[in-house]
């Protein structure tokens, strides 16, 4: 009987914390099956013959399923198909871009920042201050012809005359996406790289191991799941973005992005259901890299508890 009180009371205790979230959790999981189900009915609805609107349909038995398929054939060897693995390139490239530039600034300000730490945390919030309209805006100035990028370029002889960054170039956007979400990279790393037990790297260095083989036999392991969170967060949002294309290259169709897409397709056509068919063939593309980050990350934390 004795037993079996103190074993409910942990289990009641856990029970009242757990409860807390309650609230919250509902709320994201409400909105999200509300909004997610209101893009099916858009999908699967028709358009008014007259104003060329979407007649979202809401009753699942009386879906169309005809613009989703000519948006799969189009996805899977048609035009969008380019447009798919333009956007996954970019993303690539982009991501590539933040581990290059993003890991040395979170692994210094984590492990050898020292008293300056908290400044440098704070710098790297501020740009979250600032709307990322307003930094792409700011960066449309910077990279005109007469802009301080070429000036600089050229008063540097890395150039003879300036270049035109913004005339439709991969690489602007690119390094637009680079800059804009390099944040979201940073400080979930930072955290992970904080949280390291310094002992181990201690440990290393003591068994003889010099400063680049602690860091690619402990530091690089032990930072890998921070490295894949901070991937996560930086390229759900990435594969979504439509203004880095629309500010730095003017919408240029050779650069456009599944966003791009989404967003002509519902705000630039009378083909709103294209556009919603396209965010749930977005949306089935990120679930499945979604679901391999999960995987793997309990896999990692099943192996560690062994």
């Amino acid at each position: 009987m004795t037993a079996a009180l103190v074993t409910t009371g942990p289990r009641r205790r856990t029970r009242f914390w757990a409860s807390f979230a309650v609230p919250g959790v509902g709320w994201l999981i409400a909105f999200f099956v509300v909004s997610v189900y209101a893009v099916m009915a858009v999908a699967f609805g028709t358009v008014d013959p007259v104003l060329r609107t979407a007649v979202p349909a809401w009753n699942p038995l009386q879906w169309d399923f005809a613009a989703m398929s000519d948006v799969l054939d189009r996805v899977f060897g048609g035009d969008l198909g380019t447009v798919f693995v333009r956007t996954f390139r970019f993303v690539a490239l982009s991501l590539a871009g933040c581990i290059l530039v993003g890991y040395p600034v979170a692994y210094y300000v984590a492990r050898k920042a020292g008293p300056r730490r908290g400044l440098l945390l704070v710098l790297l919030v501020l740009p979250f201050w600032i709307s990322y309209l307003m930094r792409m805006l700011a960066w449309t100035n910077l990279l005109q012809l007469d802009g301080i990028v070429n000036d600089v370029l050229q008063f540097l002889h890395l150039q003879d005359e300036p270049h035109n960054w913004l005339d439709g170039n991969w690489y602007t956007v690119v390094f637009g996406l680079t800059y804009g979400y390099l944040p979201f990279f940073i400080l979930p790393l930072y955290s992970t790289l904080e949280r390291i037990d310094g002992r181990l790297i201690e440990a290393g260095r003591d068994l003889g191991a010099s400063s680049m083989q602690t860091f690619f036999r402990i530091t690089l392991p032990l930072s890998v799941p921070g490295l894949m969170a901070a991937s996560v967060i930086t390229i759900l949002p990435m594969f979504g973005d439509y203004y880095t294309n629309t500010y730095l290259t003017s919408g240029s169709p050779k650069t456009e992005m599944v966003g791009n897409q989404i967003e002509n397709y519902l705000l630039g056509t009378s083909q709103p259901q294209t556009g919603a068919s396209l965010v749930l063939v977005l949306m089935a593309f990120l679930f499945v890299l979604m679901a391999y980050y999960l995987y793997t990350t309990l896999r990692q934390q099943r192996m560690a508890e062994r």
